[in-house]
């Protein structure tokens, strides 16, 4: 069963979760893991493919918008995921459709008005589901 994660962070505004999960998906792929950043938009995916490349000065992430190598981090929108399976980190509104084929899945949570509702109904789909959630509430 997929393990879910909702990180919740204090700021509003959508640069602040994108730099958020620009670092999640760092982490993730230094431990090995292969990752999917599933987003609403090709314009969203396109400004996180950009981020990625140069969120820190000193930081390296293999990524593409099209699935290449198992290795590198995927960025897309759609029902694009892949051959991924393994951590899932979603900037989209809604619940990703093939979500449950992944390990683990973080839910990137904002204070921005719309977002944070349909966060709130993205927590209480996996909960009357019966999947195993935690929260983490992120500083700054």
């Amino acid at each position: 069963m997929t393990r879910i994660d909702f990180h919740i962070l204090s700021l509003q505004d959508a640069e602040a979760a994108m730099l958020y999960a620009c670092r999640l998906t760092e982490k993730a792929w230094r431990a090995g893991h292969q990752v999917y950043l599933h987003c609403d938009d090709v314009e969203t995916t396109e400004i996180l493919d950009r981020m990625l490349w140069q969120y820190r000065e000193e930081s390296f992430i293999p990524h593409s918008c099209h699935p290449a190598d198992q290795n590198s981090v995927l960025v897309g929108c759609g029902e694009h995921a892949s051959e991924h399976c393994d951590v899932l980190v979603n900037l989209a509104l809604e619940v990703p459709s093939f979500f449950s084929r992944f390990k683990r899945l973080a839910e990137i949570v904002s204070q921005q008005e719309g977002k944070l509702s349909a966060s709130r109904e993205r927590y209480s789909f996996y909960k009357n589901r019966g999947y195993p959630l935690k929260t983490h509430t992120i500083k700054g």
